[in-house]
């Protein structure tokens, strides 16, 4: 104690008793001004005339399977920015927070943190004149033991009710692949990471099975997510075309995956459909290299490797003497690549659409990082939400089409003349639309999943 006040870290486990949820870490956040819990079906009502509001928490990261129902009286409705620059309009309620044996009243805002690092943040006005924050540290209050936890939530637990999901990747501490996991636990359906590297196959005319790590043979799902790494898409597609040989229901399939990722082939069936896209050109001999760079406008131009993605293997030449030296360095390692006119237009600035099930469910536009010409938050650019012209909606819905791709990431430019679709993406992420946005993508790729092979959840199926 310091001035009899509570000195914290960036990070503390603390309690909410009048609401039920006994361990929660927080993010503390003297740069906030209100305090945030994570709520979903969040429901107003009235409780002898008075507003009252239902609502659940999942009060451990990474953890969709344990839910807390929760009610509070409303104390307000309140606009409030988060920390993407998004408002939205917030159920406030007033609760005591216990935190290293010390309670007081305090306000926290309802909304659906999914896409933040943690569960609960803590603002300065929860914090005045009770604490003093080391930002250095971290839980300097103790941390509760798993076994604790599991004490504290056992009842918790949501029992596995729905379908069995599996979700086919590289690296279960993805935020896309964690959230997808999560989206799932918390309809009530049983998910399972499945390691592409750890499944292989026996092709049988009769019994075709696919096997994992130990023996163990995977007989019994209802659908596989793939989303497969660029260097597992042969391997990856394989065992999807094998999954759905079995009968398996598969979000995205093999072939249309296997059609996104051979970007040549993609533009190919785009352009056949009518889809805009920027003058391009492809060439296997060194001889052609003028010819092909005459072809796209001449420089400034852009090099992509076919193989490329996230930005990576995309180049641009400045100049037409960086252009040949370029294309020729790249022809003489026997790299397939494409030559594409550069739209200066675009000014840094790319549209990413998420298409889900024939749906423009969210858009953001991703600016370059200064001194870069490509959109791409992975390379310090950033993001925000953008509303589409009809246009623009309409390229993306196509693409996606064209490809037969259930979930999709369609990536558009705005050229002079209109849009231009510059690439589709079959396993799109979802941390930076989910972040600009706060909205539940991952959910509704899940609700995919239930719609097409007819499944309701219980509560479906009571409202009924």
């Amino acid at each position: 104690m310091n001035n009899n006040k509570i000195v914290v870290g960036s990070n503390e486990w603390c309690s909410f008793p009048q609401i039920n949820i006994p361990a929660i870490k927080a993010r503390v956040d003297s740069g906030a001004k209100t305090s945030a819990l994570h709520a979903v079906n969040i429901v107003p009502f009235k409780k002898e005339g008075i507003p009252w509001v239902s609502f659940e928490v999942h009060p451990l990261q990474d953890d969709g399977k344990t839910t807390v129902h929760c009610e509070a009286q409303v104390h307000d409705k309140r606009k409030v920015k988060s920390s993407s620059g998004n408002s939205e309009v917030r159920f406030v309620i007033k609760t005591v927070l216990s935190i290293a044996d010390d309670t007081w009243e305090v306000e926290l805002t309802l909304t659906n943190r999914d896409s933040m690092g943690y569960r609960m943040l803590l603002g300065r006005q929860a914090m005045s004149g009770k604490m003093l924050v080391d930002p250095e540290s971290a839980c300097l209050l103790g941390e509760p033991t798993d076994d604790l936890l599991k004490q504290h939530y056992h009842n918790n637990l949501v029992k596995p009710t729905g379908l069995k999901i599996g979700l086919l990747a590289s690296n279960p501490n993805l935020y896309s692949n964690r959230r997808i996991i999560e989206a799932g636990q918390e309809r009530g359906h049983e998910m399972e990471f499945l390691n592409i590297k750890d499944c292989y196959i026996k092709l049988d005319g009769k019994n075709p099975e696919m096997h994992y790590r130990g023996g163990r043979i995977l007989s019994d799902f209802d659908a596989i997510i793939p989303r497969i790494r660029p260097s597992a898409t042969f391997y990856g597609t394989a065992l999807t075309r094998h999954f759905e040989a079995m009968g398996v229901y598969t979000l995205n399939n093999a072939s249309s995956i296997t059609r996104s990722r051979d970007k040549l082939y993609a533009l190919q069936l785009l352009i056949n459909n009518g889809l805009p896209i920027p003058t391009t050109g492809f060439a296997n001999s060194p001889l052609d290299t003028d010819e092909l760079i005459k072809m796209v406008g001449g420089a400034p131009l852009i090099v992509k490797l076919l193989e490329g993605t996230q930005g990576k293997g995309v180049v641009l030449a400045e100049t037409t003497k960086a252009a040949e030296s370029l294309i020729n360095a790249f022809k003489s390692l026997k790299a397939n690549i494409l030559v594409q006119e550069f739209v200066k237009e675009a000014n840094g600035k790319d549209l990413r659409c998420f298409v889900v099930n024939g749906r423009v469910v969210e858009s953001i536009m991703r600016t370059a990082a200064p001194g870069e010409f490509r959109a791409n938050i992975h390379m310090g650019g950033t993001a925000s939400l953008v509303k589409i012209t009809p246009e623009e909606k309409k390229v993306a819905l196509l693409a996606a089409k064209t490809l037969n791709l259930k979930v999709a990431g369609v990536d558009i430019i705005r050229g002079q003349n209109g849009p231009l679709l510059l690439e589709v993406n079959s396993s799109p992420g979802l941390e930076g639309i989910e972040g600009v946005s706060s909205k539940d993508i991952a959910g509704k790729m899940i609700e995919v999943i239930e719609k097409d092979l007819k499944y309701k959840r219980v509560e479906e199926v009571d409202n009924a």
